[in-house]
This record gives C-alpha cells, structure tokens and sequence, in this order.
C-alpha cells in the first residue's frame, strides 16, 4: 500500500516532500547573555532538517514575551543574525523551516520582565503552575508564577505591532514563514478561554471579542510578509496553565472558521494527549468531535499533533482526519524521524532530564541510522 504520510503537499507556495513535521519544542539552550540562537542550536536543527517542516522552539517577539529561562528571541538584531545561521544550515540540508512566534502572557516572572514589572494577562487572576526561572547561582529552577497585571487597550495594540515586527525580523532571518503560537495557556490562548479572560471590553466576553486579539495578530502578520507564509496553532480544550472555556464546542470552530479568511499556510491543532510534557488522562470527551467540526470549518491545509505515532499518523491522513502530522517528542531523540517512520525502524527514547537547559547532551548527541 502505498504511504500517504510520505506523499507530497503545498502548504502556501511552499512544496513540503512528505507530511512528518517537526513541531516546537521548547528546548531552552539559547546563548547567553542576549538568548541569541548560537552553534549548538544550528547543530540541532541542521540534523532535523529531513522533516517535511521544521516549527522552531517558541520564540519571543518581545521581552515582555518571554517566560522560561534561555529561550530565544527575534526582537533584536543579534538574535536575527543567530535565526539567520540556523535557517541557512536548514536549507543547506534541504529543509524548510518556519520561525513559532511567542508571547506568554502571563505565563512569566518579573526577573523576565522589562523593570521587573508583573507580567502581563487579558485579566489579573492568579495562575496555577510554575515557570522555569535562573536562581542566583544561575541555575534554572521552577518559580513561583505572581498574579499578573491587566492588559490596557495601549498594551494589547503595542502587542500586536511587536508580532509585526517579530514576522518581519523571523523573513529577513531567512526563515521560510512564520507560526503563531495561540496556544498551551499562553498570551493567546488566555484571550482566547473565558477561564482565563474576564475582560468586559472589546477583547472579552463575547466569543468575537475573545478571538479578537489573535485575527488581529494573524492581519498584522499576514499584511507584513503574506498569508502564504503563516501558520496558526491552536490547543482546543487544552487545559495547560489553567486554561478552560465555557463553550468549546462554539469558541474554537468559530475561530476556525474565521481563520479561513486569512488564507493561511496551514492551521495547527494539537489534540488533548497532553498536559504540558506529561499524558493527559482526564482530557476532556468532547474534544474529538470539536476536531472534527474544526476540520470541517477549515478550509485550508490542517496540522495535528498529539501523541502520534507512524501507524496513527499515516491513518490520520488516509482518513483525512490531518494532511500533516507534527511530531515532538520523537524528534527529540530522532533526528532522523521520518527514515525510521518510513522503513519502521526502532525508535530511540529521548530522555526528560536533558528536555529543559543544559549541554550537547539529549540535544545534538542523539544517533541517526546509520
């Protein structure tokens, strides 16, 4: 039977050879000080650079935006240099990369924060989790995250022109297009959830106004470097940093069908397998139906990720569930993924110790086939 996973696809104007994608992994190992993409983290997509798509590691489009120690930016002209060497050293491969673009929201820590101010939210509640923080020793270690501040009117339009800008530094750094990351509890993702968003202006309340902030984003971009090189991810019924919305079911296939006006590259979902880097054993049962109805609003070619192997990936394509499957986790460990998913090879297991911070080791030191 012939393999629809390693059958070829267009996303925008740009020809993907099969449909493995590598989805964003937060890996934080960018250069200090600056957090500027530096060799090793070339090195490491470099040897990823077989897969369909590579999606970067989040990426911040500001300081503000940050809120887990060393990971990478594009807001400065250092950290475009670095995106640049590692965009170059894709394509080199073969490959083609798109830069995930990254606010956090309240997901942060003032020691992050320009003037050490409180990080920013579409409403001021208190956030259930932790941050990963440099101690005094310079060591990372999970933080308290403090009740966030508001966003103002002001703050939400200076939010979206940095995504402008951020789109535009993640092209001139060479990057094939950009993600944006409207997902995982984060600046988004908390407009987009009425758990997270108790706003009673224009950015709240209603499900028009909850999805606003994330099309203007999505206008912004796509006027700056055009449609075809944006992608848009998005966790339905995610429930990662307290995320949760009244109405499911209504509030992701409206956003899905809206997005349809835009004329993405693509729209990634990620299904609830996942708690953060940990399996989800309560998600939600209404959230395979809420996949389906988004799959029927969208019109456009649709990502899914979610704890997939090769057999479950290649039957979500025959079934038209997907038209590419991103993987992460085995990416980690299989710089050769989709090789070993194309002849059924063994798979090694990638280690969580090395998932956050650190050296070479569980980063670039991981065997291909030989």
């Amino acid at each position: 039977m012939t393999s629809q996973l390693f059958s070829p696809i267009t996303i925008g104007q740009l020809p993907l050879p099969h449909r493995v994608a590598m989805a964003p992994l937060t890996r934080s190992r960018a250069g200090q000080p600056g957090n500027v993409p530096n060799a090793m983290n070339v090195e490491y997509y470099r040897q990823r650079a077989s897969a369909a798509l590579i999606i970067t590691e989040a990426t911040q489009i500001s300081q503000q935006g940050q809120g887990y120690a060393w990971t990478p930016g594009i807001y400065t002209a250092e950290q475009v240099e670095g995106w640049r060497a590692v965009a170059n050293a894709v394509h080199a491969a073969g490959g083609r990369i798109f830069l995930q673009l990254w606010h956090v929201g309240r997901v942060s820590h003032p020691s992050f924060q320009p003037g050490g101010a409180l990080p920013v939210a579409p409403s001021a509640l208190p956030v259930p989790g932790k941050t990963f923080i440099v101690d005094a020793d310079g060591n990372g270690v999970w933080g308290d995250i403090p009740t966030p501040q508001a966003l103002t009117v002001e703050g939400i339009a200076a939010i979206v022109h940095d995504y402008r800008v951020a789109a535009r530094n993640a092209m001139d750094a060479g990057m094939d297009g950009v993600e944006i990351h409207a997902g995982n509890g984060y600046l988004l993702d908390q407009f987009i959830n009425s758990e997270s968003n108790h706003r009673t202006d224009a950015y709240g309340g209603s499900i028009e106004n909850r999805a606003r902030l994330l099309l203007e984003v999505v206008a912004a971009v796509t006027s700056e470097i055009g449609a075809e090189h944006v992608g848009v991810r998005l966790t339905p019924m995610g429930r990662f940093m307290g995320m949760g919305d009244a109405a499911p079911e209504a509030t992701f296939p409206h956003i899905a069908r809206r997005l349809n006006d835009a004329s993405l590259a693509y729209l990634h979902l990620v299904e609830p397998a996942m708690v953060g880097t940990v399996k989800d054993e309560a998600a939600d049962p209404r959230w395979d139906a809420i996949m389906r109805r988004m799959r029927a609003e969208f019109r456009g070619v649709l990502m899914l990720a979610g704890g997939y192997d090769g057999a479950s990936a290649e039957r979500a394509i025959a079934d038209g569930r997907a038209d590419i499957v991103a993987f992460g986790r085995p990416f980690i460990a299989n710089p050769d993924l989709p090789r070993r998913l194309k002849t059924s090879a063994a798979l090694n297991i990638p280690n969580p110790e090395t998932f956050f911070g650190g050296t070479a080791a569980g980063y670039t030191d991981y065997p291909a086939l030989a």
